[in-house]
């Protein structure tokens, strides 16, 4: 068949299934009513030099299935040919002759390719189905784009959810988020440690947990060096003497580790104690104890160890990539997984000048106050810390960037349902925003929601291009 016959033949299917739908709007007639009812003239001769030419191939039982060539249908029968000679009947428009099929316009233009009906980046020269049977829908000349921007109906748009948003001037600043431990202020520990040889006497009713107060006993020791030293200090106060003479004895009893308050006792009664008072030196908690009563310390035995925790520090591992973020007295916010709905917030006030070889990561320190005790060390915690800030640069939502892992890319809307796809660089991404250093201007539109949609279209036209370049015109 020439090709002009064949391009008859489409014009003349379209426009009987465009006749029959505006029939059924007016007239309430069926889905049955848009089948094309073909008819032979009674009046048409029955040789096929009389006849004409075949303009088309319809199904032998009157379904509407027409074919452009001469086939059969699955049980073997031939599809019937329908000839220019004969009356094409279309509801109540009467028949159309011949002569008026030139007069009916083209639906969309030449068939430029199929595509698959599913959205797939998969096209073919002819008709053909898919997997599932559905037809593959052709693509019309003038339908494509002649720039590299994508084309959607405004119907597609609506029912996919296409939502756009302009790209603005805004900063960025990345909130740290990292892991963190609750840890005791260093400068807030103390132990009690004897300075000579001493026996141990007595030991206060304080075990390890105990929460105590500046100025409890904690024990009660003899030392013959304190004696000794006791007793000069005595002998100096008898003989007069003043200045530095006496100033003398009494640094050594402080040296020992007396406290004022027991000098201060053997001023008053001119006599050496039998035994000395260890008090706590400030408030806290009973951390350690290592001490009973009958035992020999030696100097420099660890026998209590208390901490304030009315201060605490948190410790948090930055990432090596992230430390450049940190900077001194940046807010936190801290909170402890054992504490839920509770946040503490607090300033870094120490960044340690290490990377740790076996994490890669550097400790940041954050100080929070705890007066009612409820941090205890060792507790974990999860630590947002505000990064530094980004000048005003181009921003836009994070769901507008399409990332394949190799390249960025957003769609920018040019109107009218067409897109343009646009590589971009970005930079930092902090609450929902991220920032583009390269690719588009300050007030476009980018599509932020149902880009994948018009992804799967520009993947459409990229296979199309391909298949154009590889068609050899007859």
């Amino acid at each position: 068949m020439r090709p002009a016959g064949i391009v008859t033949t489409l014009v003349l299917i379209l426009a009987s299934g465009a006749a029959g739908y505006w029939v059924g709007q007016d007239g309430g007639l069926t889905t049955a009513s848009l089948v094309p009812a073909v008819a032979p003239s009674p009046t048409s001769p029955n040789t096929a030099g009389e006849q004409g030419a075949i303009l088309y191939y319809r199904h032998p039982a009157g379904e509407a299935i027409y074919s452009a060539t001469a086939t059969e249908t699955e049980e073997g029968e031939p599809f019937e040919a329908v000839r220019a000679s004969e009356d094409v009947t279309l509801g109540e428009q009467g028949p159309i002759t011949p002569q008026d099929i030139a007069l009916v316009p083209a639906a969309s233009g030449k068939v430029l390719y199929y595509r698959n009906p599913m959205g797939l980046a998969d096209t073919s020269p002819v008709p053909k189905k898919d997997w599932m049977g559905m037809d593959y829908i052709p693509v019309y000349e003038g339908e494509q784009p002649s720039d590299s921007s994508v084309v959607v109906s405004a119907g597609k748009i609506q029912r996919t959810g296409v939502k756009t948003e302009h790209a603005m001037l805004g900063v960025i600043a990345r909130s740290v988020d990292v892991p963190g431990i609750v840890t005791l202020d260093e400068r807030l520990v103390s132990v009690v440690s004897p300075r000579v040889e001493t026996f141990v006497e007595t030991v206060a009713d304080v075990t390890t947990g105990d929460q105590i107060e500046a100025g409890d006993e904690l024990m009660r020791v003899y030392s013959r060096d304190i004696a000794a030293a006791g007793a000069q200090f005595l002998s100096d106060l008898k003989s007069g003497l003043s200045g530095q003479a006496m100033s003398g004895s009494r640094l050594r009893l402080k040296n020992l580790g007396v406290p004022e308050s027991a000098v201060q006792d053997m001023e008053t009664t001119r006599a050496v104690p039998e035994s000395i008072v260890v008090s706590a030196s400030r408030n806290g908690v009973v951390l350690e104890r290592s001490v009973v009563p009958g035992m020999m310390a030696g100097p420099g035995d660890v026998l209590f160890r208390i901490a304030d925790t009315s201060r605490v520090w948190i410790m948090a591992e930055i990432p090596e990539y992230l430390v450049s973020d940190v900077s001194l007295d940046a807010e936190a916010i801290v909170r402890i997984r054992s504490l839920p709905g509770k946040e503490f917030e607090g300033t870094v006030n120490q960044i340690y000048p290490e990377i740790r070889e076996q994490t890669r990561t550097t400790r940041v320190r954050i100080e929070l106050p705890n007066p009612d005790g409820i941090l205890l060390a060792n507790m974990y915690a999860e630590v947002a810390i505000k990064g530094k800030q980004t000048a005003k640069t181009i921003t836009v939502p994070d769901g507008a960037v399409i990332d394949t892992g190799k390249r960025q890319s957003v769609f920018v809307d040019l109107g009218e349902g067409r897109f343009e796809p646009r590589d971009v660089r970005v930079g930092m991404r902090s609450g929902g925003q991220t920032e583009i250093l390269e690719g588009i201007a300050e007030g476009e539109a980018v599509v932020v929601s149902g880009n994948f949609l018009i992804d799967a279209e520009s993947n459409l036209n990229a296979a199309f291009s391909a298949f154009q370049s590889e068609v050899i015109e007859p």
